[in-house]
């Protein structure tokens, strides 16, 4: 039972809840889960309390309507929000103590019909090693992964849906960088949020309210003399203009942009009025990314995927497969997930590749081609994750299904 629920049940909650030890149950139970985020979500009959835990939202508890209010107000007072505007969406930060054990939450409060809903991301500081071979990415893509963040100059980019380790990838890599140079390097970053502090590295937040936006911000911080510069996402055609050429200027940038597939990247900087020679001369690599959960080692069998499933494994590599689930235990609150691992594909430029760009191929076209250059899909390296059972089947293709070549 979780601590939210324990407290509304407990013989002081009778006499009266008090909605500090009320909100602290709710962030314990966060924290307790590992989560991620926090969802107060007002429904119908009820006030919803889920997390998300490994990329999937779970039901915590439930507490009676009449609270809301008094739970907003209190996360409001904690994240240094007006407590009295209700019909406004509001952002803010929570730096907590030992009783949360110090964890810090981003909070997002926003009006809906029902009243406000409240979401807190965590960030838990005993988790804020960045140590890019703990990442858990595969040999062959943290090979040339590494070997890419060698080159002095160029574009890396990132590619995923929201919460597929974008983030933490590119702070990984940057903490690489500096362990490897030490002192004789400059790096610097362009963040919306800056989400942790690196050290030796100068991070800087915009401020879009004030016009200090990301494009602003990079020109600006190439008179800082920066070898390194890491923009938090290419989010326009002018961002995107003035991190091609500072890749072309004897700078390494270090990116993200949405687009489904690796290759995708390019054709949607082209639409961005980017000249397809300026992307063949500038970008070194893109790496898609998703986040798949681990199959939980306490409580993991063997087990048979159903044939459906089993359709979309090739038929030769199923005879030496080891396809595992787990069961549900206590030591993963009976989902059968204890964490997650990475799933990537990263697509170097190289020569037959920067031919296809200049000929604006299409991104099915472009994809082919990376692959007979020798990039392994997303779909190709999710699979052997299910196969060698580091994660399920089923796992892998709800993660993977539009992903699936």
């Amino acid at each position: 039972m979780s601590y939210t629920a324990q407290y509304l049940q407990s013989e002081s909650a009778a006499q009266g809840v008090e909605v500090i030890v009320l909100v602290n149950c709710m962030i314990q139970d966060a924290i307790r889960l590992a989560a991620s985020d926090l969802h107060i979500e007002p429904w119908q009959n009820s006030v919803a309390v889920r997390a998300r835990v490994n990329g999937v939202l779970c039901e915590v508890a439930h507490v009676p309507a009449e609270f809301l209010d008094k739970i907003s107000a209190r996360f409001k007072v904690m994240a240094n929000l007006v407590t009295y505007q209700a019909g406004m969406p509001q952002d803010g930060t929570i730096i907590s103590g030992p009783e949360l054990e110090n964890v810090q939450l981003r909070v997002s409060i926003f009006p809906t019909t029902r009243g406000e809903k409240i979401v807190a991301r965590l960030f838990d500081p005993r988790d804020r090693r960045f140590d890019i071979d703990g990442l858990g990415l595969e040999n062959d893509s943290l090979d040339k992964l590494k070997h890419v963040l060698k080159r002095t100059s160029g574009l890396l980019l990132f590619t995923g849906p929201t919460g597929s380790g974008k983030t933490n990838t590119m702070y990984s890599s940057l903490c690489h960088i500096i362990q490897r140079e030490g002192s004789a390097v400059s790096v610097s970053t362009v963040e919306d949020p800056v989400e942790f502090n690196l050290p030796m590295i100068s991070q800087t937040q915009i401020n879009p309210s004030q016009e200090f936006t990301y494009a602003l911000a990079l020109r600006s911080i190439m008179r800082q003399d920066p070898e390194i510069v890491m923009v938090g996402e290419i989010r326009d055609p002018e961002t995107a203009a003035i991190a091609v050429q500072a890749g072309l200027t004897g700078h390494l940038v270090i990116s993200t942009i949405h687009s489904g597939v690796s290759a995708g990247a390019f054709t949607r900087l082209i639409n961005m009025e980017i000249e397809p020679f300026m992307l063949c001369s500038s970008i070194l690599g893109v790496m898609g990314m998703r986040l798949v959960r681990r199959v939980c080692e306490q409580c993991a069998q063997v087990y048979n995927p159903e044939r459906s499933l089993l359709k979309l494994v090739p038929p030769e590599l199923i005879p030496n497969a080891i396809f595992r689930k787990g069961t549900g235990c206590e030591h993963c609150t009976n989902t059968g997930f204890s964490g997650r691992l990475p799933v990537t594909e990263l697509l170097v430029v190289g020569e037959p590749f920067r031919e296809a760009i200049l000929k604006k191929m299409p991104t099915r076209a472009l994809e082919e081609i990376a692959i007979e250059n020798g990039m392994k899909t997303l779909w190709q390296n999710g699979l052997y994750r299910a196969l060698t059972g580091q994660s399920s089947l089923d796992e892998i293709i709800r993660v993977l299904a539009a992903d699936m070549i």
